[in-house]
């Protein structure tokens, strides 16, 4: 089980080799996807707290990359962060996220994104539930959810 300590080391030392790696060109992923996962996936943008489909939807399965398909989170793993955003306690696999240390915005945080295909997730932060005591704070816009 991942903890913060092994979210820091990921973020400062490297991060855990995906399965395989997609890789579009700016028009490829234009092409693909809606004008707001683009913005949010690929340009590091945000949606509004509350907005998102995802947000307050509890129903099973797995969510995935909206970008590339590749399994995230399990739906059994979600909490009610109150934050506006879905929350995760950890990934379905070490390998499946990518951590890298976010200096915008007047602040430290850790940036989350698909270790296949470098979309932008959202960040993680120490304050979420045991046992792992991490909050996936993720944009729906990025995930689609698989039953």
């Amino acid at each position: 089980m991942l903890n913060w300590k092994n979210i820091i080391h990921y973020a400062t030392h490297g991060n855990v080799k995906p399965d395989t790696r997609v890789e579009k060109t700016e028009a490829e992923w234009k092409a693909q996807l809606t004008a707001e996962q683009y913005y949010i996936t690929r340009q590091k943008g945000t949606e509004r707290a509350f907005s998102g489909e995802h947000c307050s939807r509890y129903d099973p399965g797995v969510y995935a990359c909206v970008c590339c398909d590749t399994p995230l989170f399990d739906s059994n793993l979600k909490f009610n962060s109150s934050s506006g955003w879905p929350s995760f306690t950890e990934p379905v696999k070490n390998n499946v996220i990518d951590y890298i240390k976010d200096t915008t915005h007047g602040m430290i945080r850790v940036e989350v994104t698909c270790s296949t295909c470098d979309a932008h997730l959202g960040h993680v932060f120490p304050d979420g539930p045991e046992p792992s005591g991490l909050r996936f704070c993720i944009n729906s816009e990025s995930l689609v959810l698989k039953d």
